[in-house]
């Protein structure tokens, strides 16, 4: 993989790991952009955003969401954003559970899938 040229797209609901992912795959030089899918209506946003070549689909439970960030939102609200994530999910080419992972294996999951 030409890690300059293949677009990377992250997705998930908030609190899944996102920020921390891309941020540590933009460090070993990949191109990879953090979707906020999770705040539209439009069904397929992530593809007009960026179009990336490869989509990661951060997966994350309601409970551990709570735990990771001060959020102050419902679980109606929390499932309000799957249902906006459903499109993205549908068509990623990696889905990771981060739940039980730490930042560090999230990483090796998505490192040894682009091998």
């Amino acid at each position: 993989m030409d890690d300059k040229n293949t677009r990377i797209g992250i997705v998930g609901a908030c609190g899944s790991g996102k920020s921390e992912l891309a941020r540590r795959l933009k460090a070993r030089g990949f191109s990879v952009r953090h979707i906020a899918q999770e705040h539209s209506f439009a069904p397929n946003m992530w593809q007009h955003i960026t179009n990336p070549d490869i989509l990661i689909f951060l997966e994350v439970s309601y409970p551990v969401t709570m735990t990771r960030k001060n959020f102050n939102w419902t679980v109606q609200e929390y499932q309000q954003q799957l249902e906006r994530l459903a499109h993205a999910h549908q068509h990623a080419d990696l889905h990771i559970d981060t739940d039980v992972l730490t930042p560090d294996e999230v990483l090796v999951r998505v490192l040894n899938f682009l091998e």
